[in-house]
């Protein structure tokens, strides 16, 4: 692989990194950038998410030590996660992409619109939203729905779980980025396993990747707890934004 390629590679890594540290969503930049070196898609995305793992990882300890995470809902979320995303990915192959494109840029529309037209959301935290009813929603809705969604697709994981975490919840933007830390790493990990089974993970390109990507991430952390929701918010809309023309594109572009 050229030089250059290898650099913007890299370049890719750390600001997808950085990303999925405030919102999600760095698989925007990562994703395609691994697709541009003509690696197939199903490797594309399988290294996509050794490089991510890592990432998502170290921006989940940045969190923990300087904002609560939501462990009632984080760690039974990312179990079942982890399962979830790996039968997404088993089922990568099978489910053609363009099926499920139209449905995600409506969702993506929709979370657009709703945090447009309610710029109270996750600014400051509604405990009294919380409920046993409203936690297992939040457990099965980032778990196993969005988990599974990560395995087979993947880009937006993270702004997804942030939406739910706000609205089901009630948590601030910082607070739900924080869980959603941890859930996503379950949804990488699962899906990344099931991709190295299948031998579709360039294991080199992927850990060089990570290093970059770690370094996004934690820079991205500590500037989503300097700045506050209102920052997270105003990147969050931006990711979405990006997500829906990446996504049209890909669906109606030439």
């Amino acid at each position: 692989m050229p030089l250059e390629q290898v650099l913007v590679l890299l370049a890719a890594a750390a600001g997808a990194g950085w990303v999925d540290a405030v919102v999600g969503g760095g698989g925007l930049l990562q994703l395609p950038a691994i697709m541009m070196t003509g690696m197939p898609t199903v490797e594309a995305m399988a290294t996509n998410k050794l490089s991510s793992v890592f990432g998502t990882a170290s921006a989940a300890v940045a969190y923990a030590r300087s904002t609560k995470i939501d462990r009632q809902v984080a760690f039974p979320g990312a179990g079942l996660a982890v399962l979830s995303a790996g039968l997404g990915a088993w089922a990568a192959a099978a489910i053609s992409a363009e099926v499920l494109r139209p449905a995600v840029m409506v969702v993506l529309l929709g979370v657009a619109a709703f945090v447009t037209l309610r710029p109270s959301l996750g600014a400051v935290p509604v405990p009294q939203l919380r409920t046993d009813t409203r936690v297992f929603a939040a457990v099965a809705t980032a778990g196993i729905g969005i988990a599974f969604y990560d395995g087979i697709v993947g880009p937006g994981t993270g702004t997804f779980l942030i939406i739910a975490f706000t609205t089901i919840l009630g948590l601030d933007f910082v607070s739900a980025s924080a869980s959603a830390k941890i859930i996503n790493v379950g949804t990488n990990l699962g899906a990344l396993v099931v991709f190295g089974l299948q031998g579709h993970v360039n294991w080199a390109l992927g850990l060089g990747m990570a290093v970059c990507n770690v370094a996004g991430a934690q820079f991205g952390a500590r500037m989503a707890l300097k700045r506050g929701a209102a920052f997270v918010r105003i990147v969050l809309l931006c990711v979405v934004v990006a997500l829906v023309a990446r996504l049209g594109w890909q669906q109606f572009g030439p």
